[in-house]
């Protein structure tokens, strides 16, 4: 190959991985940024570093901690096809507490439940009531949306430990540090393969986020 022309291909190389890095740097949590820099910047600053083109590069590199070769070079969407993890993980944690969801029949608790997991996160629990997991159920609303929560993220974070570093941190670092994600049981290990195999078929169904 002329020289050219391997010129050629190592410019447009480069030119893809700063392309694919901003975008990982801009879509990353605000507490990810600031672990990365220093944890007493404030919310401000963050955005403001966050959203400088030029330095969204080597954000995505400290952010990734060199932990993977890759050049970025033919990235496609994530995972979750760019939707948001949170609400990822709230639909898994719905069905995973469903019975409680279907028990929670008050109008002022499902209010208020309903304003911590969102209404389709609720109406997609009790749809998928059959793959219920726990049997335990939780009649405070606010203790049941914490643990749909936690539940949730615990199996988002199980089933990203399947996937290859890159891809998995292409998801993680878009929720804020201190999730379950970080740290999932055994238990959501077994449950997170067919939860979220339920939460893609949905989203599949939606206007594709990215």
């Amino acid at each position: 190959m002329p020289i050219s022309m391997q010129t050629s291909d190592r410019d447009h190389s480069s030119q893809l991985r700063s392309v694919y890095w901003s975008k990982l740097a801009a879509s990353a949590h605000p507490t990810r940024i600031a672990a990365c820099l220093d944890p007493t910047l404030s919310a401000a600053t963050v955005v403001q570093l966050q959203t400088c083109a030029r330095l969204q590069p080597k954000l995505a590199e400290l952010l990734l901690d060199n932990d993977t070769d890759s050049n970025g070079c033919g990235w496609g969407p994530d995972l979750l096809q760019g939707h948001d993890p949170r609400r990822a993980a709230l639909f898994a944690g719905s069905v995973w507490h469903a019975r409680s969801l279907l028990k929670l029949v008050s109008q002022r608790h499902l209010t208020v439940l309903v304003e911590h997991i969102g209404a389709d996160a609720h109406a997609f629990g009790i749809r998928h009531l059959a793959y219920a997991i726990t049997g335990s159920l939780i009649a405070d609303p606010k203790k049941l949306a914490l643990k749909i929560e936690h539940d949730g993220h615990a199996c988002l974070g199980a089933w990203l430990d399947q996937s290859p570093v890159l891809e998995r941190n292409r998801v993680l670092l878009r929720l804020p540090l201190g999730t379950a994600a970080e740290n999932p049981a055994p238990e959501h290990g077994n449950a997170s393969g067919q939860l979220f195999s339920l939460v893609l078929a949905h989203f599949e169904t939606e206007i594709p986020a990215l």
